[in-house]
């Protein structure tokens, strides 16, 4: 982690920009607790319908209704959606992010976290929470997975669906012999902790949840939701539908 770290600094924001303006390499550098630091290719942000995994693809088919897409990035599902005839709204807590969304033609964006929704939104209604790119992560911990769930109930209109993806990292923890080791006096194994750098500048820390099927099924319940696993990949990453009952 670097220790200039700016609570400012957007490095989406600024990877975003740097990209459209024709720096087609740039790329984000992102720092975990839990693995090496990874390059993200800001190109990721911008592909097209067919370069998106499948559990993408899916969500996108079983999308309804009005939509509202939540780390919505640089836009690639928003565009994607109204493309096909559907009404959405956009938020991300980037503003590079949203300036990138209103450049490239998403009609409907806003800028703020995931928390914020209650407040930001409280006389909106829609049919489909979209959270893709283990976008369930947003909510951080636990505890934020717990808030998230009833803060996003009074938003879904009757009958009204969360689509996200998560993933299980618990192979992140397997030993030589292939058995689990976690620190069972610390946090859940999935909340883990990542900041940005991009340019020589680092973004804030913050913290993604990546949550394993059991947990957001038993969470997803306690909230009032009916849970149906939709689809799932070979890297632990699935799809699931959360319907508000």
């Amino acid at each position: 982690m670097n220790p200039m770290a700016s609570s400012t600094f957007d490095p989406i924001g600024a990877a975003l920009a740097d990209y459209a303006a024709g720096q087609t390499e740039a790329t984000i550098t992102v720092h975990s607790n839990v693995a090496e630091d990874e390059p993200l290719p800001a190109k990721y942000f911008f592909r097209t319908l067919w370069e998106m995994p499948e559990l993408e693809r899916v969500a996108l088919d079983e999308c309804r209704g009005r939509v509202l897409d939540l780390g919505a990035g640089a836009g690639a599902h928003a565009l994607e959606l109204q493309n096909r005839g559907f009404q959405v709204k956009a938020i991300d807590a980037s503003p590079g992010a949203v300036q990138m969304m209103q450049q490239r033609g998403v009609r409907e964006v806003a800028c703020h976290d995931v928390f914020e929704l209650s407040t930001r939104l409280s006389e909106e209604r829609y049919d489909t929470l979209l959270l893709m790119m283990n976008g369930l992560g947003l909510v951080g911990t636990l505890e934020g997975l717990e808030k998230f769930l009833d803060l996003a109930k009074p938003l879904l209109a009757p009958g009204g669906q969360i689509l996200a993806t998560s993933s299980d990292i618990s192979y992140l923890y397997e030993d030589e012999d292939g058995a689990l080791v976690f620190d069972l006096n610390g946090p859940y194994y999935g909340e883990v902790q990542y900041q940005m750098s991009y340019r020589e500048q680092t973004g804030p820390e913050f913290h993604w949840l990546f949550a394993d099927p059991t947990i957001v099924q038993d969470y997803a319940e306690a909230a009032g939701y009916e849970v149906e696993f939709v689809a799932e990949d070979e890297q632990q990453q699935f799809l699931v539908r959360l319907t508000k009952l």
